[in-house]
């Protein structure tokens, strides 16, 4: 085996022995607090709900676990088993390097047998997991429907982006991957515009929030703000999940505000009215065009070192595949990158958290106090199950959000 081969098993390996240490001090930190929860947990959860939320949290844990291993020893086999440089013989089938076609169609093979194995814990986490605790709304027709629109959009979408990012060798040259990036990019910007509009139909029915106090709250609460959306819009999550939330599409003029059916359903119209203030901070406080920027960023630096691999004759021939082929070098990239990238994510969740923080005090100060802002995120924690007592490492790797506990010291520090 090639020094790069085992460079990329002990990345692997360092990847799932970290993955495993963090779970098992997450669990350890969980059972700890189980019996006597801090006394900040205690004055925000009762004793059932904290109960069910420790033996959610344990369950997960578990379940994750055994995906993460089998998941772990699936890419080996893959990567290490001989599959790729199979799968890429049989699709090219010996067709010159320009049969662009060829080429996507092998990303687009591998991504597909790639999800296969993984679709019976998909299954077990909605059906088994997510019942077992009252979260699963769904259905298996409905699953294997979502399953099949969700293949059915990565060709409709995955193909044409593919060949014009593969093509652009032969257009651009040497400079592909700074067209490469743009085209990307452009396109990444496109469907936040196109996505509210196109995909998310297809899956969730969307309706305008009806008149009434909710409404008005929400569009004063926009007009104070200076945050004007093209829309309010409810969605239906609830035919999946009982779990809640409230996200934004779109941007500028495009700007549409989603609640789920279930959201609206658990939080007084003051609460729904702070979480929406939350939202709107991000934008406020230009937490966006600052993702937007990183994610720009990193895009770039993915696609300089994709160009850099391609260049080298070894990263390729170390896999079994030929050397100089891009359709392979941007698989392996895809593939492995997340073996690097995983050491970063403590990070990227610290500014995430931050925003966060700042989100929740601009929603204080919209809403004139904490009082609204504190019960929603009371509520949304009760219902969603969610863990108050993480080990603080499995927090820096796993959470872009601080916990209840957190949040409310943060509020309740910047109102003294």
């Amino acid at each position: 085996m090639s020094l790069v081969l085992w460079i990329v098993a002990v990345l692997m390996a360092l990847r799932l022995a970290g993955e495993l240490i963090l779970a098992a001090l997450n669990r350890a930190e969980v059972r700890r607090h189980a019996s006597s929860p801090p006394a900040a947990v205690a004055a925000v959860m009762e004793p059932a709900t904290y109960a069910k939320a420790v033996a959610y949290t344990l369950a997960k844990s578990d379940f994750g676990v055994v995906s993460g291993i089998f998941d772990a020893l699936v890419l080996a086999l893959v990567v290490f088993g001989g599959v790729l440089p199979w799968v890429y013989a049989l699709v090219t089938g010996g067709r010159p390097p320009d049969a662009t076609w060829a080429q996507v169609l092998f990303i687009l093979a591998v991504g597909a047998l790639l999800a296969v194995p993984s679709l019976p814990f998909e299954w077990w986490a909605q059906f088994r997991l997510e019942q077992k605790f009252g979260f699963n709304q769904s259905t298996p027709r409905l699953w294997v429907t979502d399953k099949l629109k969700g293949a059915a959009l990565a060709v409709i979408i995955g193909y044409p982006l593919l060949w014009v990012l593969l093509s652009l060798v032969k257009w651009a040259g040497a400079s592909w991957w700074v067209w490469g990036f743009a085209v990307v990019f452009g396109f990444q910007l496109l469907m936040m515009v196109l996505y509210p509009k196109l995909i998310l139909p297809l899956f969730n029915k969307l309706t305008p929030l009806p008149d009434g106090d909710l409404r008005t709250r929400l569009l004063a609460l926009g007009e104070r703000t200076g945050f004007r959306a093209k829309a309010i819009q409810v969605m239906d999550g609830s035919k999946r999940s009982g779990h809640s939330n409230a996200f934004f599409t779109g941007f500028g003029r495009f700007r549409r505000i989603v609640l789920f059916d279930t959201l609206v359903s658990q939080l007084a119209p003051e609460e729904l009215e702070a979480v929406l203030a939350h939202e709107i901070g991000h934008y406020r406080r230009g937490h966006i065009p600052k993702m937007i920027a990183v994610s720009a960023l990193a895009t770039l630096a993915g696609f300089g070192a994709i160009a850099w691999l391609a260049r080298s004759p070894w990263f390729n021939l170390s896999f079994g595949f030929p050397a100089n082929e891009l359709a392979p070098t941007f698989l392996l990239f895809g593939l492995l990158s997340g073996l690097i990238t995983f050491w970063f994510s403590p990070l990227l969740h610290f500014f995430s958290r931050k925003h966060e923080y700042e989100a929740d005090a601009f929603a204080r100060d919209a809403m004139g106090g904490t009082v609204a802002m504190v019960g929603a995120l009371r509520k949304l924690t009760q219902k969603n199950l969610s863990n108050l007592t993480p080990h603080p490492w499995f927090s820096a790797f796993f959470y872009s959000h601080p916990t209840l506990v957190e949040r409310e010291r943060a509020l309740g520090a910047a109102t003294n």
